[in-house]
């Protein structure tokens, strides 16, 4: 009678098993169905655009959603001469995204520091300035940044008028990831190098620098491909040689929009930098983020 009920025990074990195998599998497929189709929806337009500049304007007009037959360089080739507007438009954004990134990164640790490792009356409420200014994009302080850039800073049409007002709104979110990531470091590891002789200066250069890799790396990529991208500050702020790579998409689209493919290939070559850097810094964005959700 225990061997009958031992058997019978183990089919259901084994039933179970297998009903489990059945509906991971089922959940699995419906999972995969799913990303296939985001990703399809959102590379589709992406691969298109490169297809379309190694393609002629009279392929495009025949057959809008064939292959390059035959392929074409040209188009990639005239972006990428010597006397093209890319270079100049690349060199501004790169300038642009480098301040942009080393600012936000700089004064972004500086702040968080405080907030992360101090003990002071108000310091939640000053924390909270930080997180309500993540409710404020760029757009509700067009105008008045327009004027205080152009006429009492002077800075309209140069680097530095459009870097420092993009760090400053890509402050908040800066600190948010970094304050939980600093408070994460062990404070034994603090009182240690007070009992050495380290000022609180001290062990914020050489010790929680170093340890804070990771999530400056994070907020670094972040700062630098939000301002690679940017567009409505160098609408405002710039003007003819100075403008960056996205107001020269547009104005190539509009000197040249008879010329189909070779907008596509300027497109293309535009979006490649930032998503190179992006897909090549992704891995240290995961862990600089990771360290943040267990801080």
């Amino acid at each position: 009678m225990s061997e009958t009920r031992l058997l019978t025990v183990r089919d259901t074990s084994r039933a179970a098993r297998r009903g489990a195998r059945r509906g991971s599998g089922g959940g699995n497929v419906l999972v995969y169905g799913i990303s296939l189709v985001v990703v399809a929806l959102t590379l589709g337009p992406v691969v298109y655009g490169v297809l379309g500049g190694f393609r002629t304007n009279a392929q495009l007009a025949a057959t809008p959603a064939g292959l390059p037959d035959p392929w074409v360089w040209d188009n990639y080739a005239g972006v990428l001469s010597f006397d093209s507007p890319f270079w100049r438009y690349a060199l501004n954004s790169t300038i642009i995204a480098l301040l942009t990134t080393a600012i936000v990164v700089l004064f972004g640790i500086m702040a968080a520091y405080p907030l992360a490792r101090y003990q002071f009356k108000g310091r939640e409420a000053l924390f909270m300035v930080f997180v309500v200014g993540l409710l404020f994009p760029a757009t509700v302080a067009a105008v008045p940044l327009f004027i205080l850039i152009t006429q009492n800073f002077h800075l309209g049409n140069s680097w530095w008028g459009v870097a420092l007002p993009q760090a400053a709104f890509a402050l908040p979110m800066t600190v948010v990831i970094l304050r939980p990531f600093l408070m994460a470091l062990p404070q034994e590891l603090e009182e240690a190098s007070m009992l050495d002789g380290t000022s609180r200066i001290g062990f914020f250069w050489r010790i929680l620098l170093p340890l804070s890799g990771p999530g400056m790396v994070t907020v670094g990529v972040l700062a630098f491909v939000g301002s690679w991208n940017s567009y409505l500050l160098p609408l405002l702020l710039l003007q003819s040689d100075m403008k960056t790579l996205p107001l020269g998409v547009a104005d190539f689209s509009s000197e040249h929009s008879a010329d189909t493919a070779g907008v596509f290939a300027f497109t293309t070559l535009a979006m490649i930098p930032a998503l190179i850097f992006f897909l090549a810094m992704q891995k240290r964005i995961v862990n600089g983020l990771q360290g943040a959700v267990k801080g």
